[in-house]
């Protein structure tokens, strides 16, 4: 029989990590940069952190170039600046922020089929050196195909100067591969799902790198910021091999969306990928308490309720999370946990009292 296996992946082709590095934007564009103009998708804080100064740098090289505002990753946001990058004439996009506006960003470089660079301001999640983009469509926030950055400017110095809870976040979410990856082999175990043994292995060795070093992730110390964004771009690499967000994204995720749907402008990404690893590891049957202290280590709370997220609403995610994606597969199965099994696990792990 002939062989008809196919599949398809993307890299990014230069990534810039380091002290002022945003002054490589020209370049990139330039690089990058085959017909129209550049849009920059940034919002009304990292505008004034990056934004400003990437705009100011391409005017500086003579780059046509506008600033695009945005505020949520949401279907309504996508669709206004989708429309007016391509009334504009974009050639490539420029996300200019955190994790939404780069979400953002991605989605609308996807749906124009133009480049993207990827500038973070904070190092607060894998999102800005994957190939997927979270975007909110009606009650959920649904992890969609988008693309992979040609180009990720990781400045350091910029980074360094957000708050210190915005990096832990970003650690914590690598750190989470290490269930995301228990899921991916008890889905290609039970459900025969096609699992990679190398982009496992990244993602793996992302996570570890950070547990590893937890001591070394302190606050203000630009570091720091390198060490946590170099196990982001390591994750997003073993996104991109998988061609999938499988390596970096399971049942904690899940449970992650979930509270940012019921408990809207409590935790962070992180902080509430982090409540979900605990959980998940502890019905995975491996050893919670020491992710726990890894969490701890880096100062994470792994309690519901220092983030005001109330125990029946932590209950209602654990129990209902599967339902955001019910074609991914995980620990959480493909019916309701019921109610006491939820706030059993839940208490077990100390995450609700």
């Amino acid at each position: 029989m002939e062989f008809e296996k196919f599949k398809f992946m993307q890299f990014t082709r230069d990534i810039y990590v380091g002290h002022g590095v945003i002054n490589k934007a020209p370049d990139v564009v330039r690089k990058n940069l085959l017909r129209g103009n550049v849009a920059i998708i940034t919002g009304h804080n990292t505008f004034k952190i990056a934004g400003k100064e990437i705009s100011m740098l391409l005017d500086e090289a003579s780059i046509e170039n506008s600033v695009f505002i945005c505020d949520k990753a949401d279907e309504e946001n996508l669709n206004k600046v989708t429309r007016e990058a391509k009334e504009y004439g974009a050639g490539i996009v420029i996300g200019a922020g955190g994790g939404s506006k780069i979400d953002l960003a991605k989605k609308t470089a996807y749906n124009l089929d133009i480049p993207l660079v990827s500038i973070p301001t904070t190092p607060s999640h894998d999102g800005i050196a994957s190939p997927r983009a979270s975007i909110k469509r009606g009650n959920w926030s649904v992890s969609e195909e988008a693309v992979m950055p040609v180009s990720i400017i990781a400045d350091t110095y910029i980074m360094s100067k957000v708050p210190y809870r915005y990096l832990k976040a970003g650690a914590a979410d690598v750190i989470s591969n290490e269930t995301a990856i228990l899921d991916w082999k008890f889905a290609n175990r039970i459900k025969g799902e096609e699992f990679s043994s190398s982009a496992a292995a990244i993602a793996e060795y992302a996570s570890r790198e950070l547990v590893e070093r937890a001591h070394l992730i302190m606050p203000e110390v630009e570091e720091s910021v390198w060490l946590v964004t170099k196990q982001i771009l390591a994750s997003g690499t073993s996104m991109a091999i998988a061609a999938s967000s499988r390596p970096a994204s399971g049942s904690e995720h899940l449970i992650a969306h979930a509270l940012e749907t019921m408990a809207p402008g409590t935790a962070i990404h992180g902080e509430q990928v982090a409540l979900g690893c605990i959980v998940a590891m502890f019905l995975h049957g491996k050893d919670w308490k020491y992710m726990e202290n890894v969490f701890k280590k880096i100062g994470i709370s792994t309690k519901a309720s220092d983030y005001g997220i109330r125990d029946n609403i932590m209950i209602e995610a654990l129990r209902t999370a599967h339902r955001i994606r019910p074609e991914r597969f995980t620990i959480l199965g493909e019916v309701d946990l019921s109610y006491h099994a939820a706030e059993s696990a839940l208490r077990i792990t100390n995450i609700i009292d």
